[in-house]
């Protein structure tokens, strides 16, 4: 994960909130006094700096029983795993692979590793929940997709912040005409001046430095872009065209570390979706901070000041027609939340459930029925995204090659 503008997580916070989230075990034995709760057996392939956020909200999905984990480096599963009190080391990844007890795999690996890992996973059989990118390669995206679609597995990628609070309140008033017809969406996924932030010092959760030369060697976009895309594809459907451009402004990142790729760390794209709205979407970590959405249409304007909290408040804005002047957005009223956020018992720039994607994925296939975030809704996006980031080589517009079918609201939402 790029940022989360971890410099608010400092050592003081590791400490105080550790209690938190060391209580639980995770082991074999997790759910075993609940004899008659249904649940999913899943296991963690990589166990660097985003895999903390994974486990804080685990214990709050009693359907997902984590059963191992596995890392390239030995010493950093034996950390992680003696953290948070992991009854189960993996030797390798076909030794994971041959676990019969295996249901999800959850791929938390580099980026330049999700393919090859998910693939493998697909191909032995499991059901596969990655984080995202997708995949780094549009056509490795559509492979990984057809194995699962062959061999009849779940297949999805994050962000799920789209089973957000915020996020499914958003959508609620979109369905209920709150504002009218909706013509443009502006959204913001800036994260600050990383450059000169204190990136060397931040630390997970569980002791793990941010890998700073491989987020920046990927990029801002392919990490971030998603928070949104995933929601506006949801709200007004598949994308027609991407018109996006992209640049690398700050290529050494001022790092100890030499930066060998010049991802960009600033783009701008306009998708314009098959519904008529478009929207014009901004990805960088060369402004500061500012996550906000704004949806507007004919009668006012829909929006929060940031998705990466999943309570945040949701707003609506009407504007005030006085004599010959229009004033808008004046009045402004808070769209109450169709369900209050629980609370993470963590501290930080953001408040997420990263766990709240794989338990929808584990209800879904004890439910029989198709994953809210399906491998064709992640296809799409992963496509929309790898847009936006070539446009760095390309910059024309593209046109998309992928669909999906509609995305359900969550039950609670509806």
């Amino acid at each position: 994960m790029l940022l989360k503008n971890v410099f608010k997580i400092s050592n003081l916070v590791r400490k105080t909130d550790a209690n938190s989230v060391k209580n639980p075990t995770y082991s074999a034995n997790q759910n075993g006094n609940k004899s008659n709760l249904s649940y999913k057996s899943i296991a963690i392939v990589g166990c660097g700096y985003v895999a903390d956020y994974y486990l804080k909200t685990l214990s709050m999905h009693p359907q997902l029983k984590l059963v191992g984990v596995l890392d390239k480096v030995s010493d950093r599963a034996t950390k992680f795993s003696k953290y948070y009190n992991i009854s189960h080391i993996y030797d390798s990844l076909s030794d994971l692979l041959a676990d019969d007890k295996v249901d999800i795999v959850l791929n938390l690996t580099n980026p330049r590793s999700h393919y090859e890992v998910s693939k493998a996973c697909l191909e032995a059989g499991k059901h596969v929940y990655s984080e995202k990118p997708f995949a780094m390669e549009m056509e490795q995206a559509k492979e990984l997709v057809d194995i699962a679609e062959a061999k009849g597995l779940y297949l999805s990628s994050a962000p799920c912040s789209l089973l957000s609070e915020s996020a499914q309140t958003i959508w609620k008033a979109l369905r209920e005409n709150k504002v009218g017809k909706v013509r443009v969406v502006y959204a913001e996924m800036d994260d600050g001046l990383v450059h000169q932030m204190p990136y060397q010092k931040w630390l997970s959760e569980s002791g793990t430095p941010w890998p700073y030369k491989d987020e920046f060697e990927v990029g801002c976009t392919l990490e971030h872009a998603g928070y949104y895309v995933n929601w506006l594809t949801a709200f007004f459907g598949p994308a027609q065209t991407v018109s996006a451009f992209s640049s690398c402004l700050i290529p050494d990142k001022k790092t100890d570390l030499p930066v060998e790729v010049d991802a960009p760390d600033f783009s701008v794209a306009c998708i314009k979706f098959a519904s008529g709205v478009v929207a014009r979407l901004t990805c960088s970590i060369v402004a500061p901070h500012d996550h906000s959405l704004k949806i507007i249409g004919d009668d006012g304007i829909l929006g929060i000041d940031d998705c990466w909290f999943y309570g945040a408040p949701v707003y609506i804005r009407r504007s005030l027609t006085i004599g010959r002047k229009r004033l808008e957005g004046v009045w402004k009223q808070r769209y109450r939340l169709v369900k209050k956020a629980p609370k993470f018992g963590y501290r930080g720039a953001q408040q997420m459930d990263f766990c709240r994607g794989v338990a929808e994925m584990a209800d879904a296939i004890m439910e029989n029925r198709p994953c809210r975030l399906s491998s064709r809704f992640s296809l799409h996006n992963n496509e929309i995204v790898l847009a936006i980031q070539n446009s760095l080589e390309t910059g024309s517009p593209y046109k998309m090659t992928t669909s999906f079918d509609s995305v359900e609201p969550m039950d609670w939402a509806k």
